[in-house]
């Protein structure tokens, strides 16, 4: 891993303890230039942890609390008539000047409002009254939801959830972070302490780096087989799509410009496998009255599919 990196990780550590492998994570995911979903229990650190990222690595930052009465407006901007130059002039929404926008528990907002993000998420722009304005670069989206409570909330449909490259759940800290957090927590607030390490422009090189990381023909086939396997297995009713592999591909050049390479192994592959494919599928009915989830059946076809080390 080179400094930089290093920097960035332990800078956000200042004000999330004992997280390391989540944060390594979510940078992946930003540097493969993806969205990313964190979906846990509420206090666990979900919006901690967005504000520290987009400290470190200096970039504007914008956050939107999605509640019922949200309006797509709210997101993209809307269009009001000026009397004094008789034509409409554009005022932002929240995602308008962001390299990274919040989105604060996306689930308690109607489907509509969920549905406005698209085609920032996807096209990285957005388009209002027939005008299309481009958004920064580069531009992220982290949105949280809680598992838990959901009365008032809204599933997010499966076009949506495909637009994020990774669900993560941050989970509960154990006891020696917890005591550590406590103590950090005694006269300050740690994201106080959290300060830019790198810029806009590094970001920018890094993701350019990633795209260069070198991806060999059996790994392609690899990523091919597991997908086609998840398709085709009985107890899955949607499986990995083609932008799930495309998504798993740019995932594991990541994972391997991270550690420091610039080609991708097998152990990339599996490593961010559930992160990348477990939102993307569906059980069928039959295993979800058995208690068996899309995550398990995912880990069955990874033990089953041959990695390109084992073919060796």
């Amino acid at each position: 891993m080179n400094l930089q990196l290093e920097s960035i990780l332990s800078e956000i550590e200042k004000a999330v303890v004992g997280k390391r492998g989540v944060i390594e994570k979510i940078l992946m995911a930003l540097l493969a230039e993806g969205h990313i979903l964190l979906d846990d229990v509420p206090g666990v650190g979900k919006t901690t942890l967005a504000v520290a990222l987009s400290r470190a690595l200096g970039l504007d930052f914008s956050r939107i609390q999605f509640t019922p009465d949200v309006l797509p407006s709210d997101i993209i901007g809307f269009s009001v008539y000026d009397r004094q130059s008789g034509e409409f002039v554009y005022r932002p929404g929240a995602v308008t000047n962001a390299n990274l926008l919040l989105g604060d528990e996306i689930n308690r907002t109607s489907s509509k409002t969920q549905s406005a993000l698209l085609e920032a998420m996807e096209e990285r722009q957005i388009t209002v009254d027939g005008h299309t304005y481009p958004l920064p670069k580069p531009f992220i989206v982290i949105a949280t939801q809680n598992n838990v409570g959901t009365a008032g909330t809204q599933l997010l449909p499966y076009a949506q959830m495909d637009r994020f490259l990774v669900r993560l759940s941050v989970g509960y800290p154990d006891r020696d972070a917890q005591i550590a957090m406590l103590r950090a927590r005694q006269d300050e607030n740690p994201l106080d302490r959290v300060h830019p390490v790198a810029s806009r422009e590094d970001v920018l090189a890094m993701q350019t780096a990633v795209r260069a990381v070198s991806v060999s023909d059996a790994i392609l086939d690899y990523i091919t087989r597991l997908t086609m396997a998840s398709r085709e297995h009985p107890m899955l009713e949607v499986g990995v799509s083609p932008r799930g592999a495309l998504c798993l591909c740019r995932m594991a050049k990541a994972r391997a410009y991270l550690l420091g390479r610039d080609y991708v192994v097998g152990e990339d592959v599996q490593d961010i496998w559930q992160d990348v494919c477990a939102h993307r599928v569906a059980a069928t009915p039959k295993a979800r009255l058995s208690g068996v989830t899309g995550a398990d059946i995912l880990r069955n076809v990874l033990s089953s599919v041959e990695s390109p080390d084992q073919r060796l």
